[in-house]
């Protein structure tokens, strides 16, 4: 990668470019624009090879199978790893989708005022529909998920972008008593369709160039491309086309693409402290290089207008808090949304992964449904961040950082209203004690 490459591509990224010279140390073994490719060609089929990693993690898991929902009974907690970024609100329930041999009938059952949403994401990671509390409402219906090319019958035709795809169900929980009936509406949704063939094998991002691409040809014959990504599939045909393509030159380019994503994990741009999404999140289009970041760093996020997911700049203003002392979030006696929200506090895994820390609390997010909060007398909300009990008054409002290490914080807003969608609304930032 050149300097002129670099430099541009940091604006995309929008990216300081204090760390664009130790890029431009990339090898410049291959030919430049075979390599330039390569790294297009990894980054573009980035989602993909993601999407098929957590396939084949879910169908590891007891009585998992294509085209039949697996629920799960408990909130996800410090032991989960399927997923980087989980939340600590939801119940998740979750089926991968084979619609190659007809359409999938979903049935969602009468949830009231309990919050859900049942996302239906093609291969390339891009949200197809959101059905739930804002789309649907609380009474329910029968939906039918049809794939490229199927006739559109039954009830409420709901067409999918890519003949495999992934079904994610959020259902609120208020609280451990809540559980219960929690489950009673995870057992109301039902999913029926044809019986599905072997899921074969996909290589992961950390294999070998030749391996990688090898399992994206594999992956966009099954679920091929939208013409409007032409223009990229022929500059990067040698690698997710026909082929053959230099062993340098995709060496060089896989290269980059992975210092790209390890560049730009936290180098966002921050606004008093947070990094708010894009409009795009969740659907992409062209925007190629957000859809690899996303889907390293946060499969499955839900579209804008669902939830936000904002993250906290950290002390190194690229997302990360290395401190061992206090510190403070202070939010208003009200916030714009119509849904609920939390703060979640992450580790952060040498790969740049995010999952719960362990705790003596076991209390993985601080949110409006956590019980004995403490507010001031104003209404506000103080949260105390730390690795070690604030003590006194403090306690009830304090958020575990991880023991030893860097962690992270996202902070969650479902069904944002006006003001928070278009920036007239901005959270103050978290401030050392």
């Amino acid at each position: 990668m050149n300097r002129r490459e670099l430099l541009a591509m940091a604006g995309v990224l929008g990216l300081a470019p204090s760390w664009a010279p130790s890029w431009a140390q990339a090898r410049q073994t291959g030919d430049a624009a075979a390599a330039s490719a390569a790294r297009d060609a990894w980054l573009y089929a980035l989602p993909l090879i993601e999407m098929a990693t957590a396939r084949a993690r879910m169908l590891k898991m007891p009585g998992a199978a294509i085209n039949a929902l697996n629920h799960s009974r408990t909130l996800t907690d410090h032991t989960g790893r399927a997923v980087t970024t989980p939340n600590n609100d939801t119940l998740y329930s979750t089926a991968f989708l084979d619609l190659t041999k007809g359409p999938v009938t979903l049935t969602i059952p009468v949830t009231g005022t309990r919050y859900y949403s049942v996302a239906v994401m093609d291969m390339f990671t891009n949200n197809n529909v959101v059905l739930g509390t804002r789309t649907v409402g609380g009474e329910g219906g029968i939906f039918t998920l049809v794939g490229p090319g199927q006739a559109a019958t039954g009830p409420n035709p709901t067409r999918i972008a890519t003949a495999h795809a992934w079904l994610l169900i959020r259902t609120l929980v208020n609280d451990n008593a809540d559980l219960a009936a929690a489950h009673k509406v995870q057992d109301g949704f039902g999913l029926k369709g044809p019986a599905a063939t072997a899921t074969p094998a996909y290589a992961a991002r950390e294999a070998a160039p030749a391996a990688y691409f090898a399992a994206a040809r594999q992956l966009l014959a099954a679920d091929p491309a939208p013409p409007t990504d032409l223009r990229l599939l022929r500059r990067t045909s040698a690698y997710l086309g026909a082929g053959p393509f230099d062993a340098a030159a995709a060496d060089e380019g896989v290269d980059n693409a992975r210092m790209i994503t390890v560049f730009a994990k936290g180098r966002q741009t921050f606004v008093n402290g947070w990094a708010y999404p894009r409009a795009n999140l969740g659907d992409y289009g062209q925007d190629y290089l957000y859809r690899a970041i996303v889907a390293l760093q946060g499969l499955g996020a839900l579209p804008v207008a669902e939830a936000m997911y904002m993250k906290a700049a950290g002390d190194d203003g690229a997302g990360n808090f290395k401190g061992d002392g206090l510190y403070r979030l202070t939010l208003p006696a009200q916030l714009p949304l119509d849904g609920f929200w939390s703060l979640s506090m992450y580790e952060v895994t040498p790969d740049g992964q995010y999952f719960f820390t362990d705790n003596p609390l076991r209390r993985y997010a601080i949110g409006d449904r956590t019980a004995g909060l403490k507010r001031n007398a104003d209404g506000t909300l103080d949260i105390w961040i730390g690795r070690t009990d604030p003590g006194g008054e403090r306690s009830a409002n304090w958020l575990p950082a991880p023991k030893a290490g860097p962690f992270s914080m996202t902070l969650r807003t479902y069904l944002p209203r006006a003001e928070l969608l278009n920036g007239q609304f901005r959270f103050a930032p978290i401030t050392p004690v």
